[in-house]
């Protein structure tokens, strides 16, 4: 049986996974800011602690508390987060400090308290909820789609550290799944809209509030594409979540590769000529 500690079980993915997880007898750590999680242990077992991700000594302390319970634990899942929709212009110092606090430190600072336990473990595998929004990044998204991009960046240099060491690292990017990511339990706006963003911030603010309860993702699918590929005999670095995820990264993936060559000779260009290097 596989042991995980997943961050974030209140709701959302973070939810369908630990209920996906316990559903084959696994053992799931979840956090939560406050409450009891709507979760069923069935056969598993389920230990829920308390953490709020911007109290750095808090982190440190629970992922000690969840390798007390368990010993070992084999998936460390950074879940928790939350998005900030609206125009940069109009975003405060706070909310953007809040924002990286949950979505970037936070993550980090998990990883980091729980590396030296992997590392003895000689085992462990490292699984970041990112975005679609953090690799083809959309209207009224600049900032969540920052900080998704810097825990994918993060990802991708970790896992070529922690490789030789026994350690996987996978990247989830989810694209729109039927949770209440867009209710205010997990979105945040930025209160002042500019005008003069009507016909681009605007126009996403309102597509986003019309696909609420919409969304073509089903979470339940979604975990379970999760577990599938932890234990995959080759997991990817990469997991794309949803068919509209597959389509935005494929579209910047081609406007990359098109742009790439367009530029190709001026990139080249900028090298010392080689009788000079």
């Amino acid at each position: 049986m596989t042991t995980w500690f997943i961050t974030g079980i209140s709701r959302g993915l973070g939810l369908a996974l630990a209920q996906a997880a316990l559903a084959e007898g696994d053992t799931v750590i979840g956090t939560v800011r406050a409450g009891a999680p709507d979760l069923d242990p069935g056969a598993g077992t389920l230990h829920v602690l308390s953490l709020d991700l911007v109290d750095p000594g808090a982190i440190d302390a629970t992922v000690e508390r969840a390798f007390a319970l368990a010993g070992t634990i084999d998936v460390i899942v950074n879940n928790a987060g939350y998005g900030l929709l609206g125009a940069l212009e109009t975003a405060t110092d706070a909310e953007v400090a809040h924002l990286f606090a949950v979505d970037v430190f936070g993550p980090f600072r998990v990883i980091r308290a729980a590396l030296p336990r992997l590392r003895a473990q000689g085992t462990g595998h490292i699984v970041n909820i990112t975005s679609i929004a953090g690799r083809a990044p959309g209207v009224g998204t600049s900032l969540y789609s920052a900080a998704k991009a810097a825990l994918e960046g993060l990802s991708a240099a970790l896992a070529q550290e922690v490789a030789p060491l026994g350690i996987t690292v996978t990247a989830v990017a989810p694209g729109a799944f039927r949770t209440d990511f867009l209710s205010t339990h997990s979105i945040r706006r930025s209160p002042a809209e500019d005008t003069a963003y009507a016909s681009s911030v605007g126009r996403s603010s309102a597509a986003f509030e019309a696909a609420a309860g919409k969304q073509l993702g089903d979470p339940d699918r979604a975990a379970r594409a999760i577990i599938a590929a932890i234990r995959a005999d080759r997991p990817p670095l990469h997991l794309l979540l949803g068919s509209d995820a597959l389509r935005r990264a494929r579209e910047k993936l081609d406007a990359v590769i098109g742009e790439i060559g367009r530029w190709e000779e001026v990139t080249r260009g900028t090298d010392f000529p080689a009788a000079e290097s």
